[in-house]
């Protein structure tokens, strides 16, 4: 765990120095994404803040993450230093995050959604209807492989892995060996590289992962103790919250939790807020794009557990757990 060079240091705790430890990935990315969030929770207390690098398992093994078990790969040891004391907060993209609680964590902020949306990636600008026949296209994740050969069965879709500039230059750089990616809208707006975006694409396209877009920065529960010594960090965390985007996010992750899939697997769901009301679509996808089942509810933004839970008995009623137990024993996925 390594303090961030470009942060004054400062000593370890505190309670001491009124200093806002924030573990964090060491990713181009996840600093990104966590620096913005540490600035928003000290603004105004007068208090500094330092990141705090883990790395993870997902940071470490280059396998494609079906391979190394999705769920959990990038969260983990951030977790553990939490638990250890390590660190104050942490900060996640949220649909890295496994669905079931952490003992003596909890996700006390989930500020407001960056575009849910996957962005395509691609030479000269092309959108994807507008790429050639056969052409390469980068993935690390099924949903989006999935998906793509859904709309256009002829793609060659290849895995990758790596950093948003790495991917980028899988299909922009002067040894670019693919015709495009497909990455995260969000990531690429907090990196700021959204210029090299030829496509935003729609969600009747290609439908988002859970919780695509948020974040979710967990703390200590202790800490959230009414009148407890963390008191000013509880206030930073629930001003920071925004509910439309939590009772998203809750109805998408509870379908997930529900489906008994991983981050990894070939599953979307994406929740739109309308007042006090949430709509939730979702999908379970085989790999080749092939067999889609698909479903929506609505429901009360109150209720947004529940909603999830019952899509996803829409979706189980369907077939859906075929569909994953044959992406679950499918060979090479992306």
């Amino acid at each position: 765990m390594t303090p961030d060079p470009a942060a004054a240091p400062e000593p370890a705790t505190t309670a001491d120095t009124g200093t806002l430890r924030l573990g964090t990935r060491a990713s181009a990315l996840a600093l990104a994404q966590s620096g913005q969030a540490g600035r928003a929770l000290v603004a105004g207390t007068g208090r500094a803040m330092e990141l705090v690098h883990v790395r993870t398992t997902g940071d470490v093994d280059r396998r494609p993450l079906t391979q190394i078990g999705g769920t959990g790969v990038f969260v983990t040891a951030v977790r553990q230093a939490l638990l250890d004391g390590e660190v104050d907060v942490v900060v996640h993209s949220c649909k890295d995050l496994p669905t079931a609680p952490a003992d003596g964590i909890t996700m006390a902020c989930i500020p407001a959604r960056e575009d849910p949306r996957d962005a395509l990636v691609a030479r000269d600008g092309l959108t994807l209807q507008a790429l050639p026949e056969g052409a390469r296209v980068g993935t690390g994740s099924p949903r989006r492989a999935a998906q793509l050969l859904r709309a256009r069965p002829d793609l060659d879709v290849v895995s990758i892995r790596g950093n948003i500039d790495t991917r980028i230059n899988r299909a922009l750089g002067p040894e670019a060996d693919l015709d495009a990616v497909v990455l995260a809208a969000s990531g690429l707006h907090r990196a700021d590289r959204a210029e090299v975006i030829s496509e935003l694409l729609g969600t009747d396209v290609m439908l988002p992962a859970p919780a695509q877009g948020a974040l979710a920065i967990e703390c200590r529960t202790e800490d959230l103790a009414p009148g407890g010594p963390r008191a000013w960090l509880a206030e930073a965390l629930a001003a920071h919250d925004d509910a439309p985007t939590r009772a998203a996010v809750t109805a998408e992750r509870a379908l997930l939790r529900a489906l008994e899939a991983g981050c990894s697997a070939p599953v979307a769901a994406y929740a739109t807020v309308d007042g006090s009301q949430l709509e939730l679509r979702a999908l379970a996808i085989t790999p080749d794009g092939s067999q889609v089942i698909e479903g929506s509810r609505e429901g009360s933004f109150d209720a947004a557990g529940e909603l999830g839970n019952a899509l996803a008995q829409d979706l189980l009623d369907q077939g859906a757990r075929d569909l994953l137990d044959q992406a679950a024993e499918a060979p090479n996925q992306v």
